[in-house]
């Protein structure tokens, strides 16, 4: 069994615990006096870095939302002076401008380390070859997995992403070994090389995915196709970017590297549930300089799993994401809130207040997002040019809010189903592929 480092991913539960507690309190000391926000909510608690004394005064902390990240655009969660902050990246917000989080060169190598535990967890060493086909840009797949490769000594591929030809054109002249990339995009790259009939061609052996949902019977299907063992990644650039929790090769369940970040997983009504029971997954980070962040209500509902493991590691284990505490959406690694939707419908005259939202795979195995809406009855003119000058002014609304690519369905008034309790605003159909 190889290990990136031994005696983090393997201490025992009491050593680690100390860890933690000497990490959180410095933690809450950085964040109380660099950081006006957390200043004024930890005073608003009636908590100051002196009262945590234990692992369990952490529950006495005010939570983190995302609305958080984005009042205080761009910098005002900065626990460091912007002198100190090597790198930036964003995430695309709910609305409006994005969350941005910076980092420390501290940070930097702190990352690498945690992106070299996964590679290393799943058997990749330096005579591999890593195809890392993801956007390099603001987003934190693309330079989070690159410098974690690096770090391990393997041969990284920044192909980023588009070109699919190309892309298997690398694999084959490469001789690459390990693939990285959104598990939607794996499944169109594999059902393209059958295509081609070059499957056979292929050196792959491990597969990384992340940054959206996906079934077992997708885990299946890829590792069927490509002869792979396909690895399940977890991160979020609030609390650091991938690399946050992985799956070792037992595939089951994800280690989140409790030397980092502290764990809970609470119902809701804030209580910590018991293990095997799902609730939405709350963390805060141990040793982020530049941007650390407490008790981060990530939206994510998992359940909490038993720490050991045959691998030999003791870290905290969560099962694969069950699904979202609120009503986000993850369309090709975009953030897609129903909301967001409704925003652009109740503005737009023409149409009605009701709404359906459609979630498909094409034969390219990509994500389509379909909205399908109602036209008022004042709005039907029988001229079929303006029913389509209204599609695409919708069209054009919805991608200018949501920064993806949808389509629009235009269905008389009434067609959408009306219920007396919540209504079933969305419709996801791509795990039943």
């Amino acid at each position: 069994m190889k290990y990136w480092q031994p005696k983090y991913e393997t201490m025992g539960h009491a050593e680690l615990k100390e860890l933690q507690l000497t990490r959180l309190k410095k933690t809450v000391a950085a964040t109380y006096n660099n950081v006006p926000f957390y200043a004024r909510r930890f005073k608003e608690a009636g908590i100051r870095p002196e009262d945590i004394r234990s692992l369990d005064d952490l529950k006495n902390l005010p939570f983190t939302y995302k609305a958080d990240l984005r009042d205080n655009y761009p910098f005002g969660l900065f626990a460091v002076p912007k002198s100190e902050v090597v790198r930036i990246h964003a995430s695309s917000g709910t609305s409006g401008k994005p969350t941005v989080v910076g980092y420390t060169k501290n940070d930097l190598e702190t990352w690498s380390d945690l992106l070299a535990r996964n590679l290393t967890m799943v058997g990749l060493g330096k005579d591999d070859v890593f195809q890392n086909a993801v956007n390099y840009g603001l987003f934190t797949g693309g330079l989070g997995f690159h410098y974690g490769v690096e770090k391990i000594g393997a041969m990284i591929v920044p192909s980023g992403t588009g070109s699919t030809t190309r892309q298997l054109e690398m694999m084959i002249d490469f001789g690459v070994t390990a693939l990285h990339c959104t598990p939607s995009y794996a499944l169109y790259l594999a059902e393209t090389a059958r295509e081609m009939d070059i499957v056979d061609k292929l050196s792959l052996r491990v597969g990384c995915f992340g940054a959206e949902p996906w079934s077992s019977n997708t885990r299946k299907q890829l590792e069927k196709i490509l002869n792979i063992k396909a690895y399940d990644s977890y991160g979020l650039s609030e609390v650091m970017g991938p690399g946050v929790a992985f799956e070792c090769e037992e595939q089951d369940g994800l280690h989140l590297w409790s030397d980092h970040f502290f764990v809970e997983v609470l119902d809701e009504n804030g209580e910590q549930v018991s293990e095997g029971e799902k609730g939405e997954l709350v963390l805060t980070s141990l040793t982020k300089e530049a941007f650390p962040i407490v008790r981060y209500r990530t939206g994510d509902i998992t359940r909490l799993l038993e720490s050991e493991c045959s691998c030999g590691r003791t870290t905290v284990r969560i099962s694969r994401l069950l699904g979202r505490a609120d009503d986000m959406l993850i369309v090709r690694g975009i953030n897609v809130f129903p909301s967001q939707i409704e925003d652009v419908v109740v503005k737009i005259p023409e149409i009605t207040e009701h709404f359906q939202v459609i979630l498909d795979r094409n034969k390219k195995m990509l994500d389509e997002i379909t909205v399908k809406v109602e036209i008022t009855e004042n709005a039907f003119t029988g001229e079929l040019r303006d029913l389509a000058e209204l599609q695409k002014h919708v069209e054009d609304e919805l991608q200018s809010v949501l920064n993806i690519r949808t389509n629009v369905e235009l269905a008389e008034k009434g067609s959408i189903p009306r219920t007396e309790g919540k209504s079933k605003k969305v419709i996801d159909r791509r795990n039943a592929l």
